[in-house]
């Protein structure tokens, strides 16, 4: 006869093997050594904007789903920004269609998974981490997705010193985030979801839709509780690597991220996200650096589109996704470079090498791309000069 399975819920939170996992945000549980608080070099969301995270709770008064820390209303606040009644600021993390955002929080206040896809530099991670911030109040229950991802870190593994000495048992597992989400009803993230092996995606299919984790070594199983859900992220340049099949796709309700619709909204975008992240290098605010900011945009977006702004030059696109997350790699370098051996003041020599580097991927055909769009393009610009110059030296 086959041996019967117990429903019994195992609760990974109270398992020994589980205090190596990250910690919630209510806790303070560090590793040995690990930088004190305000030290990090990126901290997590919940920590990060704490602040803002504590305003919207104090004055959000509308219904909230079970075991959730805000409102739907106010989780979309908190990433889409707005000024609070008592006039605390909450500064948006997302720039783009309302829409997209309201669908995404909905999502997850239902039984359905949500998939985050777009083009890289999308801004799916980002969004991915705010959302789980927002709702659960713990960014951190994340399975990176790699070539190599095991099934271990979706489903669970196994202490094996205790496993040898004792034999399975609740003391020897490891619970994976995932598995954590479910037993404490939180919001677990897997991030690029394609590039995991299809054979180790397809153990999302029962989570997602018995909401349940089978331990056939224990005869147990583990069964999510309300508040439980999954975000997952997906580069769509990944497709033919690791395709979802239709029935794990058939678990997700996708929202796609698109590109900024506007220049004024990369630009704003960039300089946001160029402003965060200097402030936590220690790097000093260009304050001409705007100037630069507009160009790296315009030139990216014009080789991405394949058309000038003013849509009188046909261009040919360069291999790379010349994204907004590569503008803001190369604006960022750029205001190193200014602030450690420049006067501070962000130039054009100091995006120059970061944009060649960007947009020439393939040594051959990319550079060739490149040349044509300086001496067709940026040489005749009025105003670009300086920057056609600094490009012209770089990629001599």
């Amino acid at each position: 006869m086959p041996a019967s399975v117990e429903t019994t819920t195992v609760d990974p939170s109270h398992d020994q093997s589980a205090q190596s996992a990250p910690a919630n945000a209510h806790t303070d549980a560090r590793v040995p050594g690990a930088p004190a608080g305000g030290e990090e070099l990126r901290p997590h969301a919940e920590h990060a904007f704490a602040h803002e995270l504590a305003a919207l709770a104090a004055q959000d008064d509308r219904p909230r789903p079970v075991r959730w820390k805000l409102s739907p209303w106010a989780v979309a606040t908190y990433l889409l920004g707005g000024t609070l009644p008592d006039g605390t600021v909450i500064t948006p993390k997302y720039v783009g269609p309302r829409r997209i955002v309201e669908v995404a929080v909905t999502t997850l206040a239902t039984d359905r998974a949500l998939l985050l896809l777009g083009v890289p530099g999308t801004a799916k991670t980002w969004v991915s981490e705010h959302l789980a911030a927002a709702v659960s109040g713990d960014s951190t229950l994340l399975v990176q997705g790699t070539a190599g991802t095991p099934e271990e870190a979706i489903r669970y593994g196994w202490n094996y010193a205790q496993l040898l000495a004792h034999g399975p048992s609740r003391d020897a597992l490891v619970p994976s985030p995932v598995m954590r989400a479910m037993a404490e009803g939180m919001t677990a993230r897997v991030e690029e979801l394609t590039r995991i092996p299809a054979d180790v995606q397809d153990t999302l299919i029962t989570i997602l839709s018995e909401k349940t984790l089978p331990i056939p070594e224990l005869g147990q199983e583990v069964q999510a509780v309300r508040g439980f859900n999954l975000i997952a992220t997906a580069n769509d340049r990944d497709r033919g690597v690791n395709d979802l099949s239709s029935a794990l796709r058939r678990r997700f309700n996708t929202v796609v991220l698109p590109l900024p619709e506007s220049a004024d909204a990369e630009v704003e975008i960039v300089s946001r996200r160029v402003d965060q992240i200097g402030r936590s290098l220690d790097l000093p605010t260009a304050p001409d650096g705007i100037d630069e900011i507009r160009r790296v945009v315009t030139v990216f977006r014009e080789l991405r589109d394949g058309v000038t702004t003013d849509g009188r030059t046909k261009l040919k696109s360069p291999s790379g996704t010349l994204s907004t997350a590569e503008a803001i790699s190369v604006v960022t370098n750029g205001l190193a470079l200014a602030a450690h051996f420049g006067d501070g003041v962000l130039r054009p020599s100091d995006v120059a090498a970061g944009i060649l580097g960007a947009v020439v991927r393939d040594p051959a055909a990319d550079r060739v791309i490149w040349q044509e769009y300086l001496e067709a393009v940026v040489r005749e610009r009025d105003g670009w000069t300086d920057f056609y110059r600094a490009c012209r030296e770089v990629s001599a």
